[in-house]
């Protein structure tokens, strides 16, 4: 936990009210939620060493905490093959961005078909509050997620899992296995635990964790928004 304070107090330090997607994951990788494997890329020539150690294929992205919706700016890049594919996407997604020392992030690309969507949000009336439900390209059209009041234990997570309507999502899929339940009401109870003892975050939207081909779930967008709480120092 001293790793996602730290990542915490660096940015609010800074004035800043949100953290980039490479800081979001490792402070949820600091507090136990599992995520990608990726690295943030400032100059072309740190670019060669991040391919080799991620490792093909893979995705790009543009990183920065100013940057809440990339895909629409067209500052996403998937399904990356090769270097030759990788360089043309580094320079695009560069010359793309408005951030004068913008980074860009190489990911490891998830094959999961599976998408879901969790979070932490903050009621005026009851406080830290967890979202789980389902991702992707699905939020808005079908507006099917579950909220529960934080703290969470691991029987809330379970019945949050099984309330949605498209719980079925779930279960063993097109030859997949089914979901890592136990998995998926860690990261709930994690998601509580993280808004009852950090008031200085304000919101998080992990969208979408993927389901593995194994079952494993894994964030693989996400963004932790943050602020010093209203009544601080009072």
């Amino acid at each position: 936990m001293d790793q996602a304070r730290s990542i915490l107090e660096r940015a609010i330090g800074r004035g800043r009210n949100a953290l980039s997607e490479h800081e979001s994951k490792g402070f949820l990788r600091a507090c136990g939620i599992p995520v990608t494997r990726e690295i943030e890329v400032i100059e072309r020539g740190g670019l060669r060493a991040a391919l080799r150690e991620i490792g093909f294929p893979l995705v790009m992205k543009a990183s920065s905490h100013r940057l809440l919706h990339k895909s629409e700016r067209g500052l996403v890049r998937i399904d990356i093959r090769n270097e030759a594919e990788a360089e043309a996407a580094f320079r695009e997604i560069r010359s793309s961005m408005d951030e004068e020392n913008g980074a860009v992030l190489v990911q490891e690309m998830i094959r999961g078909k599976r998408e879901l969507m969790v979070g932490m949000t903050r009621d005026p009336q009851f406080g830290p509050c967890v979202m789980f439900g389902l991702g992707g390209i699905f939020t808005e059209l079908i507006d099917d997620a579950v909220f529960r009041v934080a703290p969470l234990t691991l029987g809330d997570a379970r019945e949050m899992m099984d309330t949605i309507r498209t719980t079925k999502i779930l279960q063993a899929f097109r030859g997949q296995p089914p979901a890592d339940r136990e998995a998926l009401a860690q990261i709930l109870v994690a998601l509580g635990e993280i808004g009852v003892r950090n008031e200085s975050v304000r919101e998080i939207d992990i969208n979408p964790i993927k389901i593995r081909p194994d079952g494993t779930p894994v964030a693989v967008d996400a963004l932790v928004a943050i602020g010093t709480p209203p009544d601080a120092g009072k």
